[in-house]
């Protein structure tokens, strides 16, 4: 397959019809999907990175108000404060994840992630945290108790101090836990 796919560095050799023809032939550039995947992830989050936004609904947390929120929410996994967790998990609290968890609810979430998950998480390393308004993208590095490693990117929405809707995307060889396979 020939893709065309060149850089022209001046308005006139962009305007010349004889650059466009030359062009690269993609087949020879080899990527792995797990490369191109984490691209993807970080293009997402990058990209939510450059929202701007004219006006702030009622209710929307500013950013710094948001990111301070996020950091409370994964220092209380690490800390295993299971009171500080409910704190700030909102009453319509929503999780979804590829694992068939489809906006499962918060008293689910608890069930299924925090009373089997909490235990097994050593430290979370906060690699990117990107904020705009009451939303942000987080990716980390979670080491588990059992010496044992994953990332994650997760999508949060934040309203009124509280976490109102989590959105998992599993990374590697940790999907879609490493803490509880053993990973």
């Amino acid at each position: 397959m020939r893709v065309a796919f060149l850089i022209l560095k001046t308005a006139a050799e962009a305007t010349n019809p004889g650059n466009w023809k030359r062009g690269m032939n993609m087949a020879g550039i080899g990527v792995s999907r797990r490369k191109a995947l984490e691209a993807g992830a970080c293009a997402l989050a990058g990209a939510a990175g450059f929202l701007v936004t004219g006006s702030v609904p009622a209710g929307a947390e500013s950013s710094t108000a948001t990111e301070e929120v996020v950091r409370k929410w994964y220092k209380a996994w690490v800390e295993k404060d299971e009171g500080q967790f409910e704190a700030l998990m909102a009453d319509n609290f929503t999780f979804t994840s590829a694992a068939g968890d489809d906006h499962i609810s918060r008293s689910t979430f608890k069930t299924q992630c925090w009373d089997t998950q909490a235990k097994l998480i050593e430290r979370s390393d906060l690699e990117r945290v990107m904020v705009s308004g009451n939303e942000a993208f987080v990716k980390y590095l979670c080491r588990t108790t059992n010496g044992k490693s994953f990332r994650n990117v997760e999508y949060l929405r934040v309203r009124d101090g509280k976490v109102e809707n989590l959105e998992c995307y599993f990374g590697g060889a940790g999907y879609p836990s490493a803490a509880s396979k053993g990973m």
